[in-house]
């Protein structure tokens, strides 16, 4: 099979690439098997998921050069703004003049990469599920998509999460939105995250990925545990858990429970400590 820039598209983590119908270069596939053709230095890097803008700055910061209103870490960083994760400014990305865009399965539309790929920018898109694919894929976009070295901070991040001892188990409910309410579902970094230090996620069999489930069917699920978040709904000991009457509530740091990158080495201490925390 070929891709339409006439790849040969084979099975395994690189494809090879025909340039001038006989020289034949090892391109690097991303997350969802898609060829991208980044060149051999990179220089110059957009990323359209705040976790990834947070692994470029932490680890090569002079390759950035553009990220969305949402990205906030690190403090202070200053780049060109390119609208939001589900609303890219395609047109300022362009001239932006990437080597490589970062994007992700679940945050960003297919519609805007495709658009960015057909414009002739290359982009990696991320698939992250759990912890060990965090890991995994953030030392590809390093070393594959933004040509720099493994970090010391990838590896502290992995001694960290090897290193966690669950706490006692309990069932909760994760919302991340209110108004509706919106729970976390089926086959989520922030359910592996919880399972890695003790807590089940009740819906984490759910069709859904993010499902909308009513208040009333969220209490009656019988939860030992509600988790809730900073972000991206801003749940705060007078906001969320008044609606859990009775059922312990921990209040967490959306960044460390839903972010995939430098926060990976602090995630269990901190999560930890906060779900120890948790009042009825």
């Amino acid at each position: 099979m070929r891709d339409d820039t006439g790849a040969e598209m084979r099975g395994g983590a690189y494809a090879e690439v025909r340039r001038g119908g006989t020289s034949v270069e090892a391109v690097p596939r991303d997350d969802t098997g898609a060829a991208v053709d980044v060149p051999p230095a990179v220089r110059r890097v957009v990323s359209l998921v705040p976790s990834l803008t947070e692994t470029v700055a932490a680890t090569a910061p002079a390759l950035l050069v553009g990220a969305t209103d949402w990205c906030s870490h690190p403090p202070g960083l200053d780049v060109t703004r390119v609208r939001g994760t589900k609303n890219p400014d395609l047109e300022r990305i362009g001239s932006l003049r990437p080597d490589v865009v970062l994007a992700n399965f679940e945050e960003n539309r297919e519609p805007d990469i495709e658009a960015l790929r057909a414009a002739g920018v290359p982009v990696w898109v991320t698939v992250i599920r759990t912890v060990d694919e965090a890991l995994a894929s953030l030392h590809r976009v390093l070393t594959e998509a933004c040509r720099v070295p493994r970090p010391g901070w990838l590896d502290d991040a992995a001694s960290a999460w090897r290193q966690v001892a669950p706490g006692r188990r309990r069932r909760a409910v994760v919302p991340v939105w209110r108004r509706p309410w919106m729970v976390v579902g089926r086959d989520t970094f922030t359910g592996d995250v919880l399972a890695r230090l003790g807590v089940d996620n009740l819906y984490g069999g759910h069709p859904e990925r993010y499902p909308k489930v009513p208040l009333d069917r969220l209490v009656a699920a019988g939860p030992d545990l509600v988790v809730l978040p900073d972000e991206p709904y801003r749940f705060t000991a007078g906001d969320g858990p008044e609606s859990f009457p009775g059922v312990e509530a921990a209040l967490v740091s959306g960044r460390h429970l839903t972010w995939y990158g430098p926060s990976l080495v602090e995630a269990p201490a901190v999560l930890s400590a906060q779900l120890g925390r948790a009042a009825g």
